[in-house]
């Protein structure tokens, strides 16, 4: 017979639970349990320095909860690929507009003491650049049709491809930190990341017509520039030379001018790095210098045939 319960980790939680206790000796069990002295009394300085971690972060706690269905909510007023229930008129989605506005100022105000500006500016400031971002999200949308044979629609490319996601989340979590928001961009970008595969900073300044191939496993670091019309494919990284904590407030990211095209695997690094504007980098290259435009750079492969012997044997399968 099955005990039932409320308990909020559920049932395997509560089994865990019962075979941690059997593994107790019976007086620490009761000591624990009536609260007597004992081990269990160190606990207690433990629980208000956990108390008070709690305090001084529960603006960021709401904001980790509150950012991935601020994502969700605002791509599927933006673009019906996303939503379940499609708002149909202007001014259903005006309004549904105006309510995620103010759950941003419900999130923003708190983090006020971090902030370098009002938080009334800010949200003012993010309802202006909103039709921007949502032109340029279009832009991407029809660089991924155009840039890959199998698309065979742009709506396909939004309903399905994990690099819009990616694209259209960062853009959103960009217009963030480019107003000062501490945290919410990272876990915007993070929950996309999660999401999808792919992990683009915030604070990257990405041109426009952006096209992601594919995807998986992509890494755009925090001070990267990227210009209009680049593509780039899965496995791209556009990182740092070194990851020392001095250089927070460096260039240590690369420059990718336009119309550049990183094929897949490609590992591109530095701050003083720039991919010179037409250039194609090829798969699986490790590119620390800069390149000029027009360039083409490629990972060297050698091919070796060998030659049967008068058998018509491979000498090297003997």
């Amino acid at each position: 017979m099955h005990r039932q319960t409320n308990h909020p980790h559920g049932a395997d939680s509560i089994a865990g639970n019962s075979m941690a206790e059997q593994a107790l000796a019976p007086s620490a069990t009761a000591a624990v349990s009536h609260g007597q002295p004992g081990s269990a009394s160190v606990l207690r300085p433990l629980a208000e320095r956990v108390a008070e971690g709690w305090r001084a972060s529960t603006p960021h706690i709401l904001a980790r909860g509150w950012a991935s269905r601020f994502a969700d909510d605002l791509l599927s007023l933006l673009f019906p690929h996303f939503a379940d229930d499609i708002p149909g008129s202007a001014d259903r989605i005006h309004a549904a507009l105006q309510q995620i506005l103010r759950d941003l100022a419900g999130v923003v105000t708190p983090l006020a003491g971090g902030l370098a500006r009002p938080a009334g500016e800010i949200v003012a400031a993010f309802a202006e650049a909103l039709p921007g971002v949502y032109d340029r999200l279009w832009l991407d949308a029809e660089a991924i049709h155009g840039g890959d044979p199998a698309a065979r629609s742009v709506d396909e490319v939004i309903s399905a491809y994990p690099g819009f996601r990616a694209i259209a989340t960062y853009r959103i979590a960009h217009e963030l930190e480019r107003l000062g928001l501490p945290i919410v961009p990272r876990l915007l970008t993070e929950h996309a990341h999660q999401v999808t595969g792919i992990d683009i900073h915030p604070g990257a300044v990405i041109g426009t017509s952006f096209c992601i191939d594919h995807g998986t496993g992509i890494v755009i670091g925090e001070t990267t520039v990227i210009g209009d019309r680049v593509k780039i494919y899965q496995g791209v990284t556009l990182g740092a030379l070194s990851v020392d904590k001095s250089l927070t407030s460096t260039r240590r990211h690369p420059t990718i001018e336009d119309r550049v095209v990183v094929y897949a695997n490609a590992t591109i690094l530095g701050g003083g790095t720039i991919v010179g504007h037409d250039s194609v980098i090829g798969g699986n290259v490790w590119l620390t210098s800069s390149v000029p435009p027009y360039s083409t750079v490629s990972q060297t492969s050698e091919a070796r045939v060998r030659t049967p012997d008068s058998s018509g044997h491979d000498p090297a399968s003997r």
